[in-house]
């Protein structure tokens, strides 16, 4: 035998035998393979749940608005997104593609947020898994999919749900961007992560609300926050266009929020904690347990952490190390201390929708602590399905139920409409749920005689955006009302409240003002209400005959 025949035999009986896995590699798949189904379960349980009766509850308002705007083209489009301060203009731009290939179908307008629904819970449990572990990412997961508030948005045609899928996204390509301090990022992850969080801005501008966030995490824990601080400022110019149209409409349609008070911040905390979502969707006891529950396991979960940060030594390395805790943290705090601080001193934005994006670290947090290894295994268990089930109790209530329900209120005027009714609507936005009835039938209709449009008085065969738009009457319109019109249909919602803003009574002096008049001048019948969040009112002026007559 020649010099090294024996090792060079010994090489050859120890490799594996064509198409052999090596135990290591069988590892590594099986893990992955877990991996994808921590993240994977959560998403289809996501995309199952967002998408029970996605048609049954009535379109509202807003959601009315996305139709029209969408369904404009050219200039009128533009205007129409122009119009409202060039917020959603991306997520509009999706829709007006969507309707010009499918239609404006519930299914097709809704679509968008289901999808975004599911993404943004597959993403969040990605985020998990890259912070965390394969545990935290499904619990994460699980309690993202089983939400009240995300599963809702993830049935509106509203840009919501995918502002949140797009700001996750962007947390988890900064996770990515900066987990090695010292080496080069490569170009094509600094241009996603650019990318996302722009599209994130054109989805909502309440995802800037994020950005300080994360600046802050990576700085405070000695991440690269350059990389983060360049590709901010790359998105702030892509985002110019949004600031223009912003100024140019100004504040007026945030006009109905109040200033944060001890009411708003229960709302807050109930949509925070998925327990709730007023006006919405009325609480039960379940939903007061739940909020209470979230509360004090975060505060738990918030001075384990901090005793645990006391007894180790404070160096650079420490600081690295608590990334992940503190990104998720800053994420969940950061946006509600600069929405309330902004409120107090300018126009107030407080309201649980312009804070969905906290949902998803919240989740993440309090999957952490379910899943500390310290927490005997029967006990976190039993502890995540409680979680999820509380979870469970509000959402499987919500499903169906129309909170203003013009379907209904389209269908009772339509089915008792005659020859020579006139209506008008305040504010004019009604017009737009309407007008979307109008062209999709409601069920029960038996036939239509559609009324005569007052105010506003543009033809029904007109499809034309209202945002914001408190007109009324005038007093040679009333007359000319009052005398070609043998009955008159007033339908409002959002009207205005006694005690809301400033703004939000005024508009509701004005209706009163309107009823009034109309009432001297053509007899007041009964007003049948269809919805409780923001109620369709339904008044029909006809001498002192009732709405049934």
């Amino acid at each position: 035998m020649t010099v090294g025949a024996e090792p060079a035999a010994r090489v050859a009986a120890a490799a594996p035998r064509s198409g052999a896995v090596p135990p290591g590699a069988r590892d590594r798949r099986r893990l992955r393979r877990l991996d994808a189904v921590a993240v994977a379960v959560p998403t289809v349980l996501a995309a199952v749940l967002s998408s029970i009766e996605l048609t049954g509850r009535s379109i509202w308002i807003d959601e009315a608005a996305t139709a029209s705007i969408a369904s404009q083209h050219g200039a009128s489009l533009w205007r129409a997104m122009a119009n409202d301060g060039g917020n959603m203009l991306g997520y509009y731009a999706l829709v007006h593609v969507l309707i010009g290939w499918f239609g404006d179908g519930l299914v097709v307008l809704r679509l968008p947020s289901v999808v975004a629904g599911a993404a943004s819970v597959a993403l969040v449990s990605l985020l998990a898994l890259r912070l965390f572990d394969r545990r935290v990412a499904a619990v994460a997961g699980l309690l993202c999919a089983v939400s009240l508030p995300l599963v809702f948005w993830a049935q509106q045609a509203r840009s919501y749900a995918p502002m949140v899928a797009f700001v996750a996204a962007s947390y988890l390509l900064l996770a990515a961007l900066v987990a090695r301090p010292g080496e080069r990022t490569s170009r094509g992850l600094w241009l996603a992560y650019v990318l996302v969080s722009a599209l994130a801005l054109y989805m909502s501008y309440v995802a800037a609300l994020v950005f300080p966030a994360q600046l802050l995490a990576v700085a405070v824990c000695r991440r690269p926050w350059r990389r983060v601080a360049s590709a901010l400022a790359v998105v702030a110019l892509l985002s110019i266009p949004l600031v223009w149209l912003a100024v140019g409409r100004g504040t007026g349609q945030l006009s109905w929020v109040p200033r944060p008070d001890g009411a708003s911040w229960s709302a807050l905390a109930e949509s925070v904690t998925s327990a709730g979502f007023v006006p919405n969707f009325h609480l039960d006891s379940t939903s007061a347990v739940l909020v209470v529950l979230t509360l004090v396991a975060l505060a738990a979960g918030g001075a384990i952490a901090a005793r645990s940060a006391r007894r180790r030594a404070r160096g650079e390395r420490d600081l690295r190390a608590s990334f992940p805790v503190v990104l998720m943290a800053s994420w969940l705090i950061v946006p509600v201390a600069l929405v309330w601080a902004w409120s107090l001193i300018g126009q107030s934005f407080f309201s649980p929708r312009n804070l969905l994006m906290v949902l998803a670290p919240l989740a993440v947090l309090l999957a952490l602590l379910l899943s500390d290894r310290r927490l005997p295994r029967p006990l976190g268990l039993f502890g995540v399905a409680v979680f999820v089930g509380l979870r469970a109790v509000p959402l499987a209530q919500s499903y169906g139920v129309s909170p203003e329900n013009w379907n209904a209120a389209t269908r009772f005027l339509l089915n008792r409409a005659r020859p020579g009714d006139c209506i008008a609507f305040y504010p004019s936005d009604g017009r737009m749920a309407f007008d979307y009835y109008l062209v999709h039938r409601p069920a029960g209709v038996a036939s239509v005689t559609v009324p005569r449009p007052v105010l506003p008085s543009a033809s029904f065969s007109t499809v034309k955006p209202y945002v914001e738009r408190y007109t009324t009457l005038s007093a040679s319109e009333l007359s000319a009302v009052a005398s070609s019109c043998g009955r008159l249909w007033l339908v409002a919602s959002h009207q205005g409240q006694q005690t809301g803003t400033a703004s939000s009574q005024a508009h509701l002096r004005t209706f009163r003002g309107l009823q009034s008049a109309l009432t001297e001048r053509m007899g007041r019948g009964s007003t049948v209400s269809f919805g409780w969040a923001s109620p369709v009112q339904v008044e029909l002026f006809s001498g002192h005959r009732g709405v049934g007559g």
